[in-house]
């Protein structure tokens, strides 16, 4: 019952603070007003997918003397590099400054080491960063960089503007009810990442929509201290900014500047997703980030265990809590969920996504204990034909 009721403040706390955060009003301003920025992708195996992404990113209406885009090709088996340069060869027209990067056999590897090399190379002084299998909006980048203006004109420090904005990644073009389940999931954790930051108590991101001061990854060190995890180029880095520069990172909070991306298309993909998506949580430095997830874990084993003690007290009576304490929890976890998931799907124009809410729930009730459990037992996972962690 006490982690029924943490779990009811948890998510009544969340469903504040994305309502106490106001929508995005962009600032009308002009090319000059607007500063340089640099879109680093970061690549590997993504030829499926990136010639989507950059079409969607050439499509962009932010000045073309201002915009640059790097692709860092990590080590591609599937000519993703040869792609790039053909796109690039027929967009020379565009205006854009547009750079292919491939990492050298012995040099390194990994999500990480490529965002650092297409830094080294940047030259702008906003750095947006998206992933090879997302489409962008034509205003994008201008919403991105525009909410960095202030910083990144007259310096992070000498401006009181945010340093570093995270917007929405969303789903599309579901294919089924499994797959609508990933985007009503996702639209949660945006509504998550978007009320703690707002509140102040826990800063996330998602690497495949940030953008910060180009300065501001030097000034806190970039990578350094968690370069071995392969996950996490986002969630380390918006929380050593946050500390850095207290109240200077934003999540911005406007449909436009949401990215999309596809579902994964079965049970082991996401499986695998989840998994790496989980991997860096125990060694993330807010403490608040951290107690929340345990919290969560704990309250979604705990409905688990009260669901096989009433199975087997059905076939062996032994005694034990009463239905009505699973009850409650079931209750409690289904009426806290759908009212924040409503208000999140309204806002982002998905009331359709609530049709699968039930299945969700169950989904969701099983799969954070279990994902959680092999986070704790294995640090290891594959990804993209590559063994990570043990």
């Amino acid at each position: 019952m006490l982690l029924a009721l943490t779990y009811a403040l948890i998510l009544s706390l969340y469903r504040f603070g994305w309502g106490r955060l106001p929508a995005w009003v962009p600032v009308e301003q002009s090319a000059a007003d607007l500063p340089s920025v640099t879109v680093i992708i970061a690549a590997r195996n993504e030829a499926a997918h990136i010639g989507g992404t950059l079409a969607s990113l050439l499509a962009s209406d932010y000045p073309a003397e201002r915009l640059e885009i790097i692709v860092v090709d990590d080590h591609s088996g599937d000519g993703t590099a040869a792609l790039v340069r053909a796109v690039f060869a027929q967009a020379a027209s565009s205006g854009f400054a547009l750079r292919l990067l491939s990492l050298s056999e012995g040099e390194g590897h990994g999500k990480k080491h490529a965002l650092e090399q297409g830094l080294a190379q940047a030259r702008g002084a906003v750095i947006c960063a998206t992933d090879a299998d997302c489409i962008v909006k034509p205003n994008w980048v201008r919403l991105m960089a525009g909410a960095l203006a202030e910083a990144a004109v007259a310096g992070p420090h000498q401006s009181t503007g945010p340093v570093l904005v995270t917007a929405p990644v969303l789903f599309h073009r579901e294919q089924n009810w499994f797959q609508r389940f990933q985007s009503l999931d996702v639209v949660g954790l945006m509504g998550i990442t978007g009320a703690g930051i707002h509140l102040g108590f826990q800063r996330m991101a998602n690497g495949a929509n940030m953008a910060y001061v180009k300065s501001v990854f030097d000034a806190v060190g970039g990578y350094t201290g968690n370069a071995s995890i392969a996950s996490g180029d986002d969630m380390f880095l918006v929380q050593k900014v946050a500390k850095r520069f207290p109240n200077r990172v934003m999540f911005l909070k406007h449909q436009e500047a949401a990215v999309l991306t596809l579902p994964e298309r079965d049970w082991p993909a996401f499986w695998r997703q989840r998994v790496r998506w989980g991997s860096k949580n125990a060694a993330l430095p807010e403490w608040p980030v951290r107690l929340v997830l345990l919290a969560v874990f704990l309250f979604c084993w705990n409905i688990l265990f009260l669901i096989i003690i009433l199975f087997i007290n059905i076939l062996y009576p032994i005694g034990g809590p009463s239905p009505w304490i699973l009850a409650t929890a079931l209750g409690t976890k289904a009426l806290f969920d759908y009212l924040f998931l409503k208000d999140l799907c309204n806002f982002f124009a998905r009331p359709d996504l609530l049709r699968v809410f039930w299945p969700a729930f169950v989904l969701h009730t099983l799969y954070i204990p279990l994902v959680g459990l092999k986070g704790l037992l294995s640090k290891g996972y594959t990804w993209k034909g590559r063994r990570q962690g043990r």
